[in-house]
C-alpha cells in the first residue's frame, strides 16, 4: 500500500471509530432511560406514558445536548 492510501485510510479510520463509540453510547443511554421509565411505571403500578409535552421536553433537551457536542471541537 502506498503512503498516501495510508494517510487516506488512517483520515478514515477515526471517523469510523468515532462513530461506532457514539452509536454504543447513544444505544446504551436510550436503553438506560428506556430501563428507568420502565422501573418508575412500575413502581406506581402503572404503564409507560409519555406524553406530547413530555417528548417534546426531551426532544428539546436532546437536541441541546447534541449542539453542546457539536461545540465541542469549536475554538474560540
Amino acid at each position: 500500500m502506498t503512503e498516501m492510501s495510508q494517510v487516506s485510510d488512517n483520515g478514515q479510520n477515526w471517523k469510523t471509530q468515532a462513530l461506532v463509540v457514539g452509536a454504543l453510547i447513544g444505544a446504551l443511554v436510550g436503553v438506560g432511560g428506556a430501563y428507568l421509565l420502565i422501573q418508575n411505571a412500575e413502581k406506581h403500578g402503572d404503564r409507560v406514558d409519555v406524553s406530547t409535552g413530555e417528548g417534546l421536553k426531551i426532544s428539546l433537551l436532546v437536541m441541546g445536548l447534541l449542539r453542546q457536542i457539536a461545540q465541542l471541537g469549536e475554538k474560540e
